[in-house]
């Protein structure tokens, strides 16, 4: 029997969209429809936060607020950065299902987890009508978690703690410490350090590595060590108490908690 109660895993880049793409090139093409130019990396920097507070943050990019304010004539506002959003979303949700494919070894790390009696909820920077285009994809390769939190389902997002006291009520799993936050980036490690929660960041399959399993198998030990380290780095400092490298090395770092 496990010490724990329940996983709430982030989705893509940590369940699903294994190295975070399907949101990158969507930013980008939602600022080139206001003639504002953006990069992939600009793009990642903020990865985690609910969308429109990912918008604000490039926003606040100083390439981009400056090529914004050279073009409109004054400095990037809310409402400007409602306007990004408004064309970001609709975009998103046309193409974040061709991005749905589960990580390697994530179905059978599910079924492990079930079978230890752990709940299994879901939290994300995804709003509720993208992700209505991720869940059935998910359901097609066995994932069904049991609870769901979007960006825009509470009054705030992370890196706040709000998502996970859904998901502690949804699930009826407490106290914090008998529930693990699984993600692969800062603000959704910091959405479970807020509430309290044991935190396990994802350091190759994510935002910060940025690369697809093809990817990464045509780089040598050296070069992935090196984008392990870099993504450690950023996870750690968030709070991460643990960094593993995809989900699908969950099962045995809880086998070690249980046994500590």
């Amino acid at each position: 029997m496990s010490k724990f109660k329940a996983v709430v895993f982030d989705w893509a880049g940590t369940m699903i969209d294994f190295g975070s793409f399907a949101p990158m090139g969507v930013f980008v093409k939602a600022y080139e429809t206001f003639g504002i130019t953006a990069t992939i990396d600009q793009a990642r920097g903020p990865m985690g936060k609910p969308k429109w507070d990912h918008i604000r943050d490039m926003m606040d990019d100083p390439d981009i607020s400056a090529q914004w304010q050279a073009k409109y004539g004054s400095v990037p506002t809310d409402a400007d950065v409602d306007s990004v959003y408004e064309v970001f979303v609709p975009m998103n949700e046309k193409v974040v299902a061709d991005y749905a494919e589960l990580v390697p070894g994530a179905a059978d790390m599910i079924r492990s987890l079930r079978e230890r009696g752990l709940k299994i909820g879901s939290t994300t920077g995804y709003t509720r009508s993208i992700m209505e285009h991720v869940l059935p994809k998910a359901a097609e390769q066995g994932y069904e978690p049991d609870n769901l939190v979007c960006s825009d389902d509470l009054p705030e997002g992370r890196p706040g703690p709000l998502g996970m006291y859904k998901c502690f009520v949804d699930l009826v799993a407490y106290p914090p410490a008998a529930v693990i936050k699984v993600d692969d980036t800062v603000p959704g490690i910091a959405e479970g350090v807020s509430a309290g929660c044991l935190t396990v960041g994802l350091a190759l399959s994510g935002n910060y590595a940025g690369k697809t399993p093809a990817e990464l198998a045509a780089l040598s030990e050296s070069e992935i060590d090196a984008l392990r380290r870099h993504a450690t780095v950023k996870l750690k400092n968030a709070g991460a108490d643990h960094v593993i490298d995809t989900v699908a090395d969950l099962p045995s770092l809880i086998d070690k908690l249980d046994a500590a």
